[in-house]
C-alpha cells in the first residue's frame, strides 16, 4: 500500500485521531484506542512515544503518569519490564485491563493501515527513526515541531526523507527558508487565537497550497483558556454548533483536522458534504 499525504489530501480532509479514540473503560494511547479510531474513520492516528530507563520505546505521554496510571511515578526512570506490568486506569481511576504497548508492537500492528503522527519524536529521534525504518514505515509517518534550528539539523542529518511540518503561531516566518532545506517539508500546523489571524486566512492557506504545502489545524482542546483554532473546536462543535466548530475549519480549506471526537467529526463532514474534496 502506498502512502502519500498530498494525494490523500486531494481526496478528503485528513482526520487525525488525537491519541486514538478513548472513552469509558478504554484509555488513550492504547492499541485498543487506535483500533477504535480506525473503525471510526480516522485517516491518521497521533501517538506519544516515550523511552524507558533501559532504552525501550513505548506508547505513553510523558508527565501523565498520575492522570493515566493513578501513580506518582516517572516512567522514564523504570525498566521496560516493570512498565509492562502497569495498567492504565479509566476515567474513574479504576484499573483497566489495558497495559502500555511497546512501540515495536504498535508499528507492527498498524503497518500499511493508516498515516501516523509521532508526537515526542524529538525526545529520542535516533531510536524512533531506527524503529520506523526497521519496520519499513517512513511513508506512513509525520513528525511536527516548533521552529528550531536543532530540529532542522536533526532532520537534515538523520532523516531528511521523513515528512515534517513545523508548528507555527500567528505567523509562519520560515516558509520560504524551509523550502530550500534538505528536509521533507510537507506543510505547517497553525495555531491561532481568532478568525482574523493571518494563519487562519484564505490568503495564507491559498499561498501554502500554491507552494505545494498542506495546512494542519487542531479542533482539540488541551486547555479552554488557550484556544488553538480561534474557538472553532471540538467543544464548540458539540455544545454550540457543528457548523461553527468543525464546519468553519473545513470551509477554510484546512487539509488536516486533529480531533478527540473522530466518529462525530467524520459523520459531520460526510453528511455536510465537506469530507471529500
Amino acid at each position: 500500500m502506498s502512502f502519500n499525504l498530498f494525494e490523500k489530501a486531494k481526496e478528503n480532509i485528513i482526520v487525525v485521531a488525537h491519541r486514538g479514540a478513548s472513552g469509558g473503560n478504554i484509555p488513550c494511547n492504547t492499541l485498543a484506542s487506535y483500533e477504535i479510531a480506525l473503525k471510526q474513520g480516522a485517516d491518521m492516528i497521533e501517538v506519544d512515544v516515550s523511552c524507558s530507563r533501559d532504552g525501550k520505546l513505548f506508547l505513553f505521554h510523558p508527565g501523565m503518569e498520575t492522570a493515566h496510571l493513578n501513580k506518582l511515578t516517572w516512567l522514564k526512570t523504570k525498566s521496560f519490564d516493570k512498565i509492562q506490568n502497569l495498567r492504565y486506569v479509566n476515567y474513574d481511576n479504576t484499573p483497566t485491563q489495558f497495559g502500555i504497548a511497546s512501540f515495536d508492537d504498535f508499528l507492527e500492528q498498524f503497518k500499511d493501515r493508516c498515516f501516523i503522527n509521532i508526537d515526542k519524536f524529538w525526545d529520542n529521534p535516533e531510536k524512533i527513526y531506527d524503529a520506523i525504518k526497521r519496520h519499513g514505515m517512513v511513508e506512513q509517518m509525520l513528525v511536527k515541531s516548533k521552529i528550531s534550528d536543532k530540529v532542522f539539523n536533526v532532520l537534515e542529518r538523520l532523516c531528511p526523507e521523513l515528512p515534517f511540518i513545523p508548528i507555527v503561531s500567528e505567523e509562519h516566518p520560515m516558509h520560504k527558508e524551509l523550502m530550500k532545506k534538505n528536509i521533507n517539508y510537507v506543510g505547517a500546523e497553525v495555531l491561532f487565537k481568532n478568525d482574523n489571524s493571518y494563519l487562519a486566512s484564505e490568503k495564507f492557506i491559498d499561498m501554502m497550497h500554491n507552494d505545494g504545502k498542506l495546512v494542519w489545524v487542531n479542533s482539540i482542546i488541551y486547555d479552554h483558556r488557550r484556544q488553538l483554532s480561534g474557538g472553532h473546536s471540538d467543544d464548540t462543535a458539540l455544545t454550540v454548533s457543528e457548523d461553527f466548530g468543525w464546519g468553519w475549519l473545513a470551509d477554510r480549506g484546512f487539509d488536516f483536522i486533529q480531533t478527540d471526537w473522530t466518529m462525530m467529526l467524520v459523520d459531520y463532514l460526510k453528511k455536510s458534504n465537506k469530507y471529500y474534496r
